[in-house]
């Protein structure tokens, strides 16, 4: 097996790096609302991170099964999920997707 050193890996553009960490994030509109717990800074770090690792575990199940993250998807979810490391709730707040048979 051939040994991998720093100088071997070109780097990423930071561009790059933001867009590919931004991507399965939600984006709320904060024209309509500033002050949206999910609102991220320039470059992806929650901006109310604090209120986030407040809330009891059984509080954000609730949140989004049935509040304010109830319109996320799946891949939004498990993604903040595993920003603010409540990766445990994962398979409580994202319900399984069963696809239909192709025909």
């Amino acid at each position: 097996m051939m040994a991998l050193d720093a100088a071997s890996i070109p780097p990423v553009p930071a561009i790059h790096r933001f867009e590919t960490a931004m991507a399965n994030f939600y984006q709320p509109d904060l024209g309509a609302n500033p002050n949206d717990p999910f609102a991220r800074d320039a470059e992806g770090k929650l901006v109310r991170r604090a209120y986030w690792l407040d809330i009891m575990d059984q509080s954000l199940v609730m949140i989004f099964m049935q509040g304010i993250g109830v319109h996320l998807t799946n891949d939004q979810k498990r993604a903040h999920l595993t920003d603010i490391k409540r990766e445990h709730l994962i398979d409580a707040v994202c319900p399984i997707e069963i696809l239909p048979p192709e025909d």
